[in-house]
């Protein structure tokens, strides 16, 4: 099945119909084609269910898979690792339809594969996507477990003994099996209605594929694993085609505010992208669409839980452990055999607690349940003898008849276990180095709540129940955790400590701090965390339709642009025809960023920019200025060899119309002792930030931090812009922030004002534009497009004049034009140069030399 949405098809071109249109195309397609061969209804089955659909695409599907006399029988698998995305539903609205995509956990032959698909697709609405044994192994075990999975968990590839170092091909094996999944997506989607939510690291680049074929698709992706800090991720060779896959959702959500973080750190180091905060929402702008960034901890399913609680089994197991146990005080932990969960360090903690307070030698047990892990290698297998070892040290330097300090139990074991383990056990230590969410502790609080079927077959009466949680700094549940003991995981004497304190707590404390992870735990479960996921994804793709899409790029570098529907990419075809039309232009043009590359390490003017702008003020119709925050002096020598060319310095505050006039400065306020105040505070800021330095002005002083560690830079720019505003209360000057710059400038100084004077000049004259062409990047340019914007509202301008305010690379603007770099820009001004020439008449005459010279003569 395939199906095209209306829009992808038509996003190259502006939009030509109707909603009423969009309904007679069909939902799903039963052959292959495109939407241009559909004719009519014929031939074309339609799903009868118009249910809202959301598509959730995970490495494997929630269903339990087994043989039975050599049939393949399934069932939904409540009580796999990984039932989260089966969970989810019970947060989302009921009328909507969930689709699974993902893997089988069995290798499917390919005779069975379609007969299989069928039916999970008739009978639990699930996609499987079968992929071969030699693709899992390169895919799953080779760069998602052992290569990515460390590397987000700060571990480094330093030495070939010291984890995996990065392969190519199980990289593309990566790319390869998200194709698959991809595929798998279109076969189902209605990308016009259906929502795809993507989960966690072994789908990061599925978003590109997904957005390159549908480019309004509504896509989230949420991370259940850390995100690391910029210098880990920087390592990753692949890094920019990750974080670019990641920038094609609409939301990503992460666990903790630290993940986000470093997730936003590494897209402004490494792609240079700003992100802001705005009503609570942190949103990254690109390329016109707003990425937003959800940070929303995972939850645990509290009927579940509950559910096994009640049964007769659950408190008979319960039951035989209090009874095993009888007498001693039960530290808890359940872990994957994995080389992260710190269970190694945990059982050294146990041995310590044990080494230095002897009264708790045969009364204290450590029971820890090991999962099997989750991919193989031979850093699993040194773990396993790690966590062996040490435990038979301990047990042999501690134990006695009747008595074994650390007890080892194989795992998985079944979740009425689990339960019958939280509920004899007075604390559990979670002791991971580096995890994710890890809901343990959420489990182990449900399960120490109060049950009268738990509390009848424990003796207990039906009273509040407590429990102390004993947590590692360095996982993602930790902070949502305010009543537990805080750990560092490294630190033995730490972690032994922390058990100190929570065999010899009080009961009363004990009761309080698990009242408030009850209080948390109960209202923050995985229905509440799938609810407010989709909430906030149907908000971040509300403008979806308001805006004109169409894709750039090629393979994983793939993005769409995003623009409202009267803004539009400036063309010379479509702007020389109005341009030869006119008969009094002005012509604005900011110059850094504008015609001049930012990281361009000459800021001269280049000898072609020179002739282009010659050429430009050759035409006596025009007026042309230079609008720049840059001082005269610099202006002056750089354009030295443009005698007809106006120039504004110091955005305004000095204008000169051509080299043979006065420099005029605007009438502000002239006292300047504000400078005395604001300079000895930039100088600290200087000294304080490495790579920072200050410009001063006639006018203004300007502190600059685009060579500053971006973070670092933009941090010290905030707070050096509150600074200076809370001491300028009451001086005449404004503080305002720019690309990489914090700029103190006397009031009354504004690009803005500078269009005002000179379409107030031209008009004196008699002379006003019927044309006007502004162009700039910066912030400071934003207050030319308003001011343009305001005189055509107020009738400043001619009725018939034609306007072209144009931003360079920042969407979205107060400009209705823009172009994408200075390389567009000069490329556009050199169209317009060229025509002027054409127009300019050759003398042939003494009567045309007399024409010539007069329509040389400048008119101002």
């Amino acid at each position: 099945m395939l199906s095209r949405s209306c829009f992808n098809v038509l996003n190259l071109v502006d939009d030509c119909c109707s909603v009423a249109d969009m309904a007679r195309i069909p939902r799903m397609m039963n052959f292959p084609g495109i939407l241009e061969d559909f004719n009519g209804q014929e031939g074309l089955k339609h799903e009868t269910s118009s249910r809202r659909r959301r598509i959730i695409v995970a490495n494997q599907l929630p269903v339990k898979v087994y043989k039975d006399d050599e049939k393949w029988c399934f069932e939904w698998d409540k009580f796999a690792l990984d039932t989260l995305i089966l969970q989810l539903k019970d947060g989302l609205s009921s009328d909507l339809e969930i689709i699974y995509v993902g893997c089988l956990k069995a290798d499917v032959e390919l005779n069975d594969q379609d007969e299989v698909a069928n039916y999970l697709w008739e009978n639990f609405r699930c996609v499987p996507t079968f992929l071969s044994l030699d693709l899992i192994n390169k895919y799953y075990h080779g760069f998602c477990k052992h290569y990515l999975w460390p590397l987000f968990h700060y571990m480094l590839p330093v030495t070939p003994s010291h984890g995996v170092r990065f392969d190519r091909s199980n990289w593309l094996a990566y790319v390869s099996a998200n194709k698959i999944f991809a595929d798998k997506v279109y076969e189902v989607i209605n990308p016009d209605e259906d929502y795809v939510w993507i989960q966690d690291y072994h789908l990061m680049v599925l978003p590109t594929m997904l957005r390159k074929k549908y480019n309004r698709i509504k896509v989230g992706f949420f991370l259940h694993s850390p995100f690391p800090s910029s210098e880990i991720y920087r390592t990753l060779p692949v890094r920019d085609e990750i974080l670019k896959g990641l920038l094609n959702c609409d939301l990503v959500g992460f666990q903790t505010f630290d993940y986000a973080r470093h997730f936003l750190s590494c897209c402004s180091r490494m792609l240079g992208l700003d992100y802001q905060s705005k009503r609570g929402y942190i949103g990254i702008d690109y390329f016109g669409r707003t990425v937003t960034i959800k940070i929303l901890p995972v939850g645990i399913h509290m009927g579940q839980l509950q559910n096994v609680m009640s049964l007769p089994d659950t408190g008979k197991k319960a039951k035989e452990l209090k009874e095993k146990y009888a007498g001693k005080i039960v530290m808890l932990g359940i872990d994957d055999m994995d080389m992260f969960k710190g269970i190694g360090l945990k059982f050294l903690a146990m041995g310590h607690l044990l080494d230095q307070t002897p009264s708790l030698r045969g009364r204290v047990v450590l029971v820890q349940i090991t999962n099997p892990p989750r991919s193989r290698g031979n850093d699993i297998q040194e773990v396993e003898e790690e966590v062996k070892k040490i435990a038979g040290e301990i047990n042999r330097r501690h134990g006695k008849p009747g008595y074994q300090p650390i007890v080892c139990v194989d795992g998985p074991v079944s979740t009425q276990d689990k339960i019958a383990h939280y509920a004899i056990s007075e604390g559990v230590v979670v002791n991971a180095v580096r995890d994710g969410m890890n809901l343990v502790p959420y489990e182990y609080t449900v399960s120490r709540q109060s049950s009268s079927n738990l509390n009848k077959a424990l003796g207990l009466d039906s009273g509040r129940r407590n429990s102390v949680i004993i947590v590692s700094e360095f996982i993602g549940c930790s902070p949502s955790l305010s009543g537990a003991i805080r750990v560092n995981p490294w630190d033995i004497e730490s972690v032994s400590s922390g058990m100190f304190s929570a065999v010899t707590m009080s009961y009363s404390e004990k009761e309080l701090r698990h009242e408030k992870h009850y209080k948390y735990v109960s209202s923050h479960d995985v229905a509440y965390w799938a609810k407010s996921f989709d909430q906030d994804l149907k908000r971040a793709c509300a403008e979806h339709y308001h805006k004109r899409c169409w894709g750039i790029g090629l393979g994983l570098g793939f993005r769409v642009v995003a623009l409202g529907p009267n803004f539009r990419k400036l063309s010379l075809e479509h702007i020389v025809s109005d341009y030869n039309r006119a008969n009094s232009r002005l012509v604005l043009l900011d110059y850094d960023g504008t015609m001049l590359p930012e990281d361009k390490v000459d800021k001269a003017p280049s000898e072609e920019v020179i002739s282009i702008l010659n050429g430009l003020c050759s035409d006596p119709k025009n007026v042309v200025f230079i609008v720049s925050g840059r001082g005269r002096d610099t202006l002056s020598k750089w354009f030295s060899p443009c005698p007809n060319l106006g120039l504004s310095a110091e955005h305004g505050y000095f204008t000169r119309w051509s080299k043979d006039s006065d420099w005029e400065s605007r009438p502000v306020a002239a006292d300047v002792e504000w400078k005395k105040m604001v300079l000895p505070i930039l100088e600290k800021y200087t000294e304080a930030t490495d790579g920072s330095s200050i410009e001063q002005k006639e006018s203004a002083l300007v502190w600059h931090h685009l060579e500053a560690d971006p973070d670092f830079g933009i941090w010290q720019a905030k707070e050096l812009l509150d600074h200076l505003e809370s001491v300028l209360t009451n001086e005449p000057v404004v503080v305002k922030r720019g690309q990489h710059i914090v700029e103190v400038k006397p009031q009354d100084v504004s690009k803005g004002l500078v269009f005002q004077d000179l379409l107030a000049s031209m008009q004196n004259r008699g002379k006003l534009p019927d044309f006007v062409l502004c162009i700039g990047d910066d912030r400071s340019d934003e207050d030319m497009f308003e001011s343009i914007a305001s005189s055509l509202e107020n009738n400043s301008l001619p009725d018939k004049a034609e306007v072209f305010a144009c931003t360079v690379g920042q969407k979205p603007s107060m400009a209705k034009y823009y172009l994408d770099d200075p390389v567009e820009v000069v490329r556009m001004l050199k169209g317009l140069s060229a025509a002027t020439a054409k127009v300019q008449l050759p003398p042939k005459s003494p009567v045309h030399q007399a024409s010539a010279k007069a329509i040389t003569t400048p008119y101002l």
